[in-house]
This record gives structure tokens, C-alpha cells and sequence, in this order.
């Protein structure tokens, strides 16, 4: 997002860019800063971090007790789909519950367009089939995973 001027008719004294970057596991905040200053090339532009205190990613161990109902589920709901392990690179609780030792699993139920269904956008849409049969998904997971 860019944000700059104080009036559409006059140049801009000064310009901000928010640049939300998706950070993998492994990697810092300070890297991707640096990785932006070397692409930008321009020691006159100065760029800062928003957040500070935000704690790293770190990807959960596959708990066969956690992927095996999983992948029974997902036979049953989804049959011929295989569970393929991912990481969101999104902003979630789970980052924070990582970092104090508690594994979190994100396990969505819903499918998607390959277009991503228009997510965060004022277009954003899931198929009505979906939303149930995830629900159906995850209500069953979560009995399994409670025995």
C-alpha cells in the first residue's frame, strides 16, 4: 500500500510503501529487510520494520496421532485427495502458541479456486458445498482427535 502527498494535484514531499512480505520458516525479519535494501539499491530510502516483537514460524512435528485422522478423514470426505502437509504463510494464533511450545495445526476443510477465491479481497467467496463438507470435516476431526 502506498500512501504519499497531501493533494492528488501536488508532488509529493515524501512517499511510505508497506510492503507485507510473507516470511518462511528459517528466515528473519532483518534478512528480508536486508534482501529489500539490496534489491531497492537506494541507501537514501530508509525502510523499517512495522512489528518488532513478532515471534519466528516454526513448522510443527508430523504427529502421526494428528496426521493419521487426518488422512482417514480426508478419505472418507475427499477420496483420492491425499493430505499434502503445508505451511500458511499467513498470520494465525499459531505463531504464537509455537512459540511457547504448543505444535499448531491448521487443518482447513474448505477447498478453493485455484484463483485463491479472491482471499482478503472485497471479492472473497467460498462455495457453499465446500463450507459444509468442511464443517462435517472438521466436526468429525475434532471427535477423533478428543478420543
Amino acid at each position: 500500500m502506498i500512501n504519499g502527498g497531501h493533494a492528488v494535484n501536488a508532488l509529493p514531499q515524501r512517499v511510505e510503501a508497506n510492503v507485507n512480505c510473507r516470511i518462511f520458516p528459517g528466515h528473519t525479519p532483518v534478512e528480508i529487510q536486508d534482501a529489500l535494501a539490496r534489491v531497492i539499491g537506494n541507501p537514501a530510502i530508509s525502510i523499517d520494520l512495522a512489528r518488532k516483537d513478532k515471534p519466528l514460524a516454526k513448522s510443527p512435528a508430523l504427529d502421526p496421532a494428528i496426521i493419521g485422522p487426518m488422512e482417514t478423514l480426508s478419505a472418507k470426505y475427499f477420496p483420492g485427495v491425499p493430505v499434502i502437509p503445508s505451511m500458511s504463510t499467513g498470520a494465525t494464533d499459531g505463531l504464537y502458541m509455537s512459540a511457547v511450545g504448543i505444535p499448531t495445526y491448521g487443518v482447513p476443510g474448505m477447498w478453493g479456486d485455484p484463483d485463491g477465491n479472491g482471499a482478503h479481497g472485497l471479492n472473497e467467496r467460498l462455495e457453499v458445498r465446500s463450507v459444509y463438507f468442511g464443517r462435517d470435516y472438521l466436526f468429525d476431526l475434532v471427535k477423533a482427535l478428543a478420543q
